[in-house]
Order: structure tokens, then sequence, then C-alpha cells
């Protein structure tokens, strides 16, 4: 049975976008993941304390106020060590991410699923190009010193494709993006430009001055290679899902709110197409063909990241950039 109706799919098809209401109770789906990372965030308060990078662990305040308070007194963003993924460079042996189960049902959420087979099919791989965006107030982020330039604020154009290797330039990657929280355009929504998908991939261009909220160097498209000024604003209620297509031009907005903007980006492709990252472990989801295959267990998950972590940390250093500063455009 399909969870889209026919004219949502025309609509993501020729808009490159789509935004689903009510795709989903919150309260059941989302409010596990928020209690979840409450522990993350102890486990955070806890070893910063202990290291005397904080003077309190500021339990008394809710999630929100209580990271961004720690974010602040440590000069810190601390964005990987509530990531699902890992960084694509400088990974160690004991480099902090978060496989917990409730991120897993997320990720292999049966409403979720269904939305994702209603465009790309019913074979389903959980494509390991994933992250949680934990963003604070603007004005209250740390900058990257001697600097002014926030750790994490908004996030710069760009195209999904453009950030996985040339792989998978054939294979039909989706991108759910999820609020935990109402995204508004005060909190930082995500912008898109309608339709941009059918223009082919853009160049893009390394940050060199701006590194991400990894430590890496963030990626994106020069003003002059895209329609900036067709962009729109999309403010979503928690609940709703975003579905991109990989090769759509979008970006965050700041947060100019006072409150962390806080959402999932997730990813999924057809089973046996490449991830675009493939020294990092996916999973089956969903398999109607082979039933049998799907993955059901969040402790196998959280143990392929744990291998997949220790083999790239004695590995030798991957890239995932096919561009360079040196490149026409990015002059």
């Amino acid at each position: 049975m399909s969870f889209l109706d026919q004219s949502q799919i025309n609509r993501f098809n020729s808009e490159g976008y789509l935004v689903v209401e009510n795709a989903f109770d919150p309260k059941v789906v989302l409010d596990p993941l928020i209690e979840e990372y409450k522990g993350v965030l102890d486990s955070l308060a806890n070893e910063l304390y202990v290291k005397k990078l904080i003077k309190s662990k500021y339990s008394d305040y809710d999630f929100s106020e209580r990271l961004t308070r720690i974010c602040e007194e440590s000069g810190k963003i601390h964005a990987q060590y509530f990531d699902f993924s890992l960084p694509q460079n400088g990974i160690k042996k004991d480099t902090p991410m978060w496989h917990g189960p409730a991120v897993f049902r997320v990720l292999s959420n049966k409403y979720i699923l269904d939305i994702v087979e209603d465009i790309i099919g019913s074979e389903i791989y959980s494509n390991p190009i994933q992250h949680v965006r934990l963003k604070p107030p603007e004005s209250r982020t740390p900058v990257y010193a001697g600097t002014k330039t926030v750790q994490l604020g908004a996030t710069p154009w760009h195209q999904d494709n453009g950030v996985a290797n040339e792989d998978a330039d054939m294979t039909n990657m989706l991108t759910v993006w999820i609020p935990i929280w109402d995204a508004s355009v005060e909190d930082g929504c995500l912008h898109v430009v309608p339709s941009s998908h059918i223009e082919g991939l853009k160049t893009h261009c390394p940050q060199s001055d701006r590194k991400d909220a990894r430590g890496g160097f963030g990626l994106h498209i020069p003003d002059k290679l895209f329609r900036k000024n067709d962009a729109i604003p999309l403010p979503m209620k928690r609940g709703s899902v975003l579905l991109l297509n990989k090769m759509t031009c979008h970006g965050s907005l700041p947060n100019k709110s006072n409150r962390i903007r806080w959402s999932l980006d997730l990813r999924y492709n057809p089973i046996g197409e490449p991830t675009g990252r493939n020294t990092f472990p996916g999973f089956i989801a969903r398999s109607k063909k082979n039933p049998n295959s799907e993955l059901h267990d969040p402790i196998v998950w959280a143990e392929s990241w744990l291998k997949a972590r220790h083999d790239l940390s004695i590995a030798e250093e991957q890239t995932y950039n096919r561009w360079s500063t040196e490149h026409p455009a990015c002059a």
C-alpha cells in the first residue's frame, strides 16, 4: 500500500523535493530518540567536567539550553560526539560516535521506509552518509580560534551527490530530512532551489578557510553556478519529512532562535547500488524479495560501525572530494 499519492510523486520528480506532512506520530518515533540522546549528553557533560573543560554539568537545564551552555563554556560544538557516522578524515580508534538502538529504530522505521519505497522501490538500503544535526543558536555558537566564523552555522549550498564518491553518480540516492523539533525559518530550516535537480552536478569548491562542525573542510557551490535567487525556505513541523533528490541544490539558514535546531539527515538507495562511501557500513532496511536479508538488530548495526572505525583508523586516509581549490569555478 502506497503512502504517497501519484500527485506527490509527480511533484517530487518535477521539483526535486517534497515535504510530507504528518508522516508519523513524533511522540512514538522521535521521543525515544530524544530520551536516548539525553543520556549521550549526560556522558559528554561528565567527560568534560572530569577533564575540567567545564565548571558545571548544567544538569538543571533542558536539553537545548544544557548543550548550548556546554558548547559555550568548552568552546567547542562536539558535533561528532552525537553523530551516527564518522568524519571523512582524521579517524582514530576512539573517535566519538553514537549508534544507539533508538537511532537504529528511526533509520528502519516502517513509516519512513513506506515513503522511501514509493520513490526508490521496495529493495531499500540504509546509506551510511547520514548525520544528526544539533545546531545551537548562532549568537551563542563558539567560533574558530582567531576568526569570527562560527563552528556550526548556516549550511552552505550543495547537492548531496556532490559529497559522495563518483561511484554513486548513477545511484538512485534519496535524502530524508527529519526535524526532531519544529524547524522554522528563525530556527534555521532548510532552503532549496526548486527543479535544480535537472540541471546537473555543480562544482563544489572546498572552503579552505572554513571547517565544518566535524573538523573537515566543507564544500559549497559558488553562487554564480546556480539559481540562488530562486531559493525558497521550507519550515517544517515535527512528524513531517522532507524528501530531496540527490541533485537538488539546498542548504540551511542560520539558527537565529534561542534554542537548538535538531534534525536527522538520512539517506537510502536501492540495494546493490554504490553508496558513495563504501568504507562506511550501511544495511538492508527492507527487502520484499528477500526479507531474511533485512537487519533488525541494533547491536549488529552498532558493531559494524565499531569495526569500520577500527579499520579506518589504521588504513590510508580516504578522499571524498573530487574538486580542488584550483578548479576554475572556485577562483
